[in-house]
């Protein structure tokens, strides 16, 4: 098995945005999956009054792991023991400790193409082997029961996202659900990424956790909080893996940092600032459903959560990273190209996130609107 990593290509798109914008341009950074927004008040509040009174160190809140469990409760009806988390730099090392922990080298892990690039790299740095299905649009974009059924043989596990990157698809409960009693049968472990929970705009999602109790949850403080540079997150392991998760921790990152963790137990209580943010990604995902069309993109994902437009772009490219540099390039706009979220199709998509402000997405609809229109008539390529 190869371990050679793919790249993250988006990061070269925006690094590309940042050359032009000190060259004096009018860029909009649209090729990253965080909130334009910072902390909310009281965390940041939180965090002035911890730098002038603590020197801090090496740390893991128990009274944060206490609220985390506390959401749980009150979100999805689900009864966790704060000893069940493990408080991390941000969701990628907990995916790390999650993958670490219940699976070995060798093992194969199935999981949805479209997909987060991290998820495909990560099994790979681990030597674990992704088993990636191609999911289309007929599908959601997602990994049903039915599939996880037909492997043959059955992974060893499989990752789940709802909602997702790249496309914000949610998974229906009696889908979870199904997933779940799948899953037992055939002595599959599961990885749910909940990253994206609290961004829905149809329905609430639902946790992995209501339909498997031992499942590995994986959340962060960087989408719905709004805390992406802040760097923490969490993963909620099965009680007969927590031991191996802390160990994973301990060697691998120490503690997130302190400062984050007292800023993010105020944030918990921010609800309302909170719940503006998202009225702001509602409607700038209403301008985007009702743009696209005039921009020739009538074949999307259709965007239940997360903050994300994952668009068909194939009848005017096949490469979707010279796609996206040339439309930043243009227009100003910064997207992220398909091929990080699917090597294989990808090539023909483009990912665009909706996680800026209102007047920012009324901006770029009007930049993109004729740059398009000339694109229909002379494909980028």
């Amino acid at each position: 098995m190869s371990l050679r990593i793919d790249p993250f290509h988006a990061i070269s798109v925006s690094a590309l945005a940042h050359r032009l914008k000190a060259e004096g341009r009018s860029i909009i950074h649209m090729e990253f999956g965080q909130p334009s927004t910072g902390a909310p008040r009281a965390a940041i509040e939180a965090a002035h009054h911890v730098l002038d009174t603590d020197p801090m160190g090496y740390w893991e809140s128990p009274a944060l792991k206490a609220r985390i469990a506390q959401h749980y409760q009150e979100s999805y009806g689900v009864t966790v023991s704060p000893g069940q988390l493990t408080l991390t730099c941000g969701a990628s090392p907990a995916l790390v400790l999650a993958l670490s922990s219940a699976f070995s080298p060798g093992d194969r892990v199935a999981l949805a193409r479209p997909g987060y690039v991290a998820y495909r790299n990560t099994l790979k740095a681990l030597h674990i082997e992704p088993v990636e299905l191609a999911c289309g649009a007929n599908e959601r974009f997602q990994l049903s029961a039915e599939r996880i059924a037909a492997l043959d043989p059955a992974p060893a596990g499989v990752i789940i996202a709802s909602p997702a990157n790249p496309t914000g698809t949610i998974i229906p409960a009696a889908e979870l659900e199904a997933i779940a009693r799948v899953c037992r049968e055939r002595g599959i472990k599961i990885v749910s990424d909940e990253i994206y929970h609290g961004l829905s705009y149809v329905e609430p999602a639902r946790s992995m956790l209501e339909f498997e109790p031992n499942a590995f949850v994986v959340n962060s403080f960087s989408k719905y909080f709004s805390m992406a540079g802040w760097r923490l997150g969490w993963l909620l392991s099965p009680p007969d893996h927590v031991q191996a998760a802390h160990a994973y921790m301990g060697a691998l990152f120490l503690t997130p940092p302190s400062l984050a963790q007292h800023a993010a137990l105020a944030a918990m209580d921010s609800r309302e600032e909170l719940e503006g943010h998202l009225q702001v990604y509602r409607a700038n995902r209403a301008l985007l459903l009702e743009a696209l069309p005039r921009l020739g993109l009538g074949a999307i994902a259709p965007p239940d959560g997360a903050f994300y437009i994952y668009a068909d772009v194939g009848h005017l490219t096949d490469d979707s990273l010279t796609f996206c540099k040339r439309l930043l390039q243009d227009t100003g706009v910064a997207t992220a190209p398909g091929v990080d979220f699917d090597p294989v199709e990808g090539k023909r998509f483009i990912r665009m996130s909706f996680a800026v402000s209102t007047p920012e997405i009324q901006d770029a609809i009007a930049r993109m609107e004729p740059w398009f229109a000339q694109a229909a008539g002379k494909p980028v390529v």
